[in-house]
């Protein structure tokens, strides 16, 4: 399998962990990524917010440079995932706005890529695949799966697993030999980009899925998304002194758990650079 592959912004900076170890974890599993040359900005999650005709031709060039490939897109980013799918729909099923997009862009593309999250991408890879690679078995942790508010929603640009109730992420790590945890804010928002401009919002909602999942009896956290890893990881010790709690959970991308399952050292899957100490799932995991 070979994909047009979409860093975006986050994964070059902020989130290089979420990279590296999508990038591992894709070559064991005999995924190919391709990165898309000369990619820019998807908008998320500003230009959505402020000018409609951006949003969607800033994820459209991104798109037709993947037509050129030839190659569908894979995106590990919830929210670039989700602005790249919205604005290909848009692209297939508009007429008018896909002539202004395209006139802007240089470019002819009329929605002919598939767009998939890297999730939906491992989804589709045989069982048996990747649980010949597991030597490592996550069977001493209980995972709350968390997907936030992009990754499955609205179901009609996404589609690939239940909005309310997802279980893509929670199938992937229980082949890999987790407990994964039945629990209530699968989809519940983290705040995103609130933490810098209405960081009591953030630091609420933040409290709330920590809350749930600690209550549910969950070892760790695992997420799709820089924004929600960054909100649930780095935020803690600020929800802490805002609640007078004394939260320290562990929060993992899914590919960091696939690949500590799989034998890929910690050091590949930048696993040390999280805010919140990973040593005990470490060691759980032997």
């Amino acid at each position: 399998m070979k994909y047009a592959y979409y860093p975006g912004c986050s994964l070059h900076a902020t989130a290089k962990e979420f990279d590296a170890s999508s990038r591992v974890v894709s070559r064991s599993l005999g995924i190919e990524l391709e990165e898309i040359e000369d990619w820019s900005c998807c908008g998320a999650t500003s230009a959505h917010a402020t000018n409609h005709f951006l949003s969607i031709a800033l994820p459209a060039r991104n798109l037709a440079l993947a037509a050129r490939m030839g190659l569908d897109v894979a995106a590990p980013c919830a929210a670039c995932y989700n602005r790249l799918a919205g604005a290909n729909k848009v692209m297939r099923n508009d007429k008018e706005m896909r002539r202004k997009v395209n006139d802007v862009i240089g470019a002819e593309y009329h929605g002919e890529v598939t767009v998939k999250s890297l999730l939906e991408v491992f989804a589709s890879v045989e069982r048996e695949r990747i649980s010949s690679q597991v030597v490592k078995p996550l069977n001493n942790l209980k995972i709350a799966c968390y997907y936030g508010c992009l990754l499955v929603r609205p179901p009609a640009v996404t589609g690939f697993d239940d909005p309310e109730q997802p279980v893509t992420m929670d199938r992937i790590l229980q082949i890999c030999g987790a407990e994964t945890l039945e629990w209530g804010y699968k989809t519940e928002c983290c705040g995103a980009s609130l933490g810098l401009s209405r960081e009591p919002v953030a630091l609420r909602l933040v409290h709330d899925i920590l809350r749930m999942a600690v209550d549910a009896g969950a070892d760790c956290l695992a997420c799709a998304c820089p924004l929600c890893q960054s909100n649930l990881d780095a935020r803690q010790e600020h929800v802490n002194r805002a609640f007078g709690t004394k939260f320290k959970v562990p929060v993992f991308y899914f590919t960091q758990l696939i690949g500590l399952a799989m034998g890929i050292s910690s050091r590949d899957l930048k696993v040390h650079s999280h805010f919140v100490d990973t040593s005990k799932v470490l060691q759980a995991i032997g």
